[in-house]
């Protein structure tokens, strides 16, 4: 009787056919199931769906007979959008849970309809409740193990970022960087909010994660010179990226971080638009210690008899132009 019913075809009314409770996939875009809508209404299902047939005992006595959706519950709810009383399926007989399961998941996976967060889902469960090795699990999709493992990884990102995965906002490949993070949220936040609005790039993404890594290195670095970590929070505040200040036995070196061509043009005109701001204020109080310091009588007598500086002493706007190039 199985193999009777495994290689028939049969009409099924609509309203006797149940969702697959393992099904792995949950999105099913309006626009498209219309579209498939209106093609079943005028051509029908031309691939059968695949159900199992399961009876029950009614309350009243006797038996009754109904059917679990294996596979084609996108061409069911377009069955049923279209009008349809019955549709084509194949009836399996004698499916464990287990198989159920997979089947639902080989077929997306075939279809390539699950997103990245429903296929990582389908993974975890198999894993979960049938007990399932990663290479267990790659051997009956046809893929290795490495490729489950890694799937498996992006459940462990925060519920906001999954859900833009799921609709497609970010890719699986920002998942990447954005899993580089996973001990400090609230940089991994920062960086999930520029990739979605600033349309990061998966390698620019990489590349901020990184920066961030380091960074995050340096800070903990003991005997942190606190001058410098106050300019760097200034720096910071006023350009709105990231900024390290590094000093070495001699002299040092600001680096300021920018992932893409565009951020690169906001931190200059940043910079062209402080410069009355933290850069200006250093530069005045450095300008007036040099002058103090190179010739401090003559300053003084300059200032009471208002005379013109000399002209081997740069005046204030050399001064910034000179350490402004420099910055």
């Amino acid at each position: 009787m199985a193999e009777f019913f495994s290689n028939s075809i049969f009409w099924v009314e609509v309203d006797k056919i149940k969702p697959n409770p393992y099904q792995p996939r949950r999105e099913f875009e309006e626009g498209p199931l219309r579209d498939l809508s209106e093609s079943i209404r005028q051509y029908g299902v031309m691939q059968p769906l695949t159900v199992s047939r399961v009876e029950f005992e009614k309350p009243e006595g006797g038996i009754g007979v109904e059917y679990e959706l294996i596979a084609g519950e996108r061409r069911l709810r377009a069955s049923k959008l279209a009008g349809l009383i019955q549709v084509p399926v194949i009836i399996r007989m004698g499916d464990t849970s287990q198989e159920k399961l997979e089947l639902a998941i080989i077929e997306n996976l075939q279809r390539e309809d699950l997103n990245p967060v429903e296929r990582a889902r389908a993974f975890s469960r198999l894993a979960a409740e049938f007990k399932l090795q990663h290479a267990d699990i790659g051997k009956k999709i046809g893929r290795s193990r490495e490729y489950v493992s890694n799937t498996l990884r992006i459940l462990a990102l925060p519920d906001e970022i999954l859900i833009a995965l799921g609709e497609g906002k970010i890719s699986e490949g920002h998942t990447r960087p954005l899993l580089m993070l996973s001990d400090r949220p609230a940089e991994q936040m920062v960086l999930f909010k520029e990739i979605t609005n600033k349309k990061v790039s998966v390698r620019e993404a990489e590349r901020a994660a990184r920066n961030i890594a380091v960074e995050r290195a340096r800070k903990i670095t003991p005997q942190a010179d606190p001058v410098l970590v106050e300019i760097e929070a200034k720096l910071q505040e006023m350009l709105g990226q990231r900024v390290h200040v590094e000093q070495d036995v001699v002299g040092g070196r600001v680096t300021i971080s920018f992932i893409s061509p565009e951020e690169l043009q906001s931190i200059f005109a940043q910079i062209q638009a402080q410069n009355s701001g933290v850069v200006s204020d250093v530069i005045a109080h450095e300008t007036a210690t040099a002058m103090d310091d190179i010739a401090p009588v003559d300053h003084e007598i300059n200032m009471q008899k208002d005379v013109e500086p000399k002209d081997d002493i740069p005046d204030d706007s050399d001064l910034y132009s000179i350490n402004s190039f420099s910055l």
